[in-house]
């Protein structure tokens, strides 16, 4: 039985979510720029679930070791890393403003810095670093032991949450996503070439898939749904069944 899904039909109305007493894990993996994190903000404060950027985590160490010139075009000092490991204090702290948790790294707000061209052409080559993934997968798993938590990532149903009750796959064609990466950075002011950042997608795809540690891979009982020709409001009902379905 294939587990990609239909697109919905036009009259489909939002489904209210079902026993709103049960708690799960919802994991959401996919490949770069397929907007996984979108979607998991928006299902989580509808179910009013705490939500885990994993990604975001892996940009904060990324940043970190950019601040500390660990990771240049030209260099990468993995040791010099991997020894300020316990220096490195990750937390999200929710802003009423924009709706959503924003990323202190040591108490520093770093939201707006990690999500630049610059930082997500290293976060691969940083999340490859066992080191690294042991620590933040940690972290992660801490954070989703209560149940009540949708987490996105690249590892979080095949190694974060292997248990969790809803795993879902995005993904959509490499061209597609660097146009919807692309045109996010323009709209935030960055200047970026559309071509730099196919470039950065397919570089991402190729790492994250081939790293020796947690490569990127579709868990064997997660629901692929390929976005590449919906709009955020026809996926999101989409999902929202599927937990409904999950909680009966």
């Amino acid at each position: 039985m294939s587990n990609h899904l239909p697109r919905p039909k036009t009259e489909d109305r939002r489904p209210k979510t079902q026993n709103p007493m049960k708690k799960i894990t919802i994991a959401i993996d996919g490949f770069s720029s397929t907007g996984k994190s979108t979607v998991a903000k928006h299902l989580a404060k509808h179910l009013g679930y705490t939500y885990v950027d994993s990604g975001a985590m892996y940009r904060a160490v990324t940043w970190y070791a950019m601040k500390h010139h660990f990771i240049d075009k030209d260099h990468f000092d993995i040791d010099a890393l991997v020894s300020h490991l316990d220096d490195i204090h990750i937390s999200f702290v929710f802003n009423k403003d924009v709706g959503f948790a924003e990323v202190y790294l040591n108490d520093e707000n770093i939201e707006n810095q990690i999500r630049t061209l610059e930082v997500s052409s290293f976060v691969s080559r940083v999340a490859e670093i066992s080191e690294v993934r042991s620590q933040l997968v940690k972290q992660q798993q801490k954070l989703g032991k209560g149940k009540g938590v949708v987490m996105d990532g690249r590892d979080i149903g095949s190694v974060v949450f292997p248990d969790a009750e809803l795993k879902l796959f995005l993904t959509a064609s490499p061209e597609n996503r660097a146009q919807r990466r692309y045109d996010e950075l323009i709209k935030k002011g960055d200047i970026v070439l559309y071509d730099d950042v196919l470039k950065n997608v397919q570089e991402r795809d190729y790492i994250d898939s081939h790293r020796e540690d947690s490569p990127l891979v579709k868990a064997e009982d997660a629901i692929e749904i390929d976005n590449s020709d919906m709009t955020k409001d026809e996926q999101f009902q989409i999902i929202l069944e599927l937990v409904n379905k999950t909680l009966k």
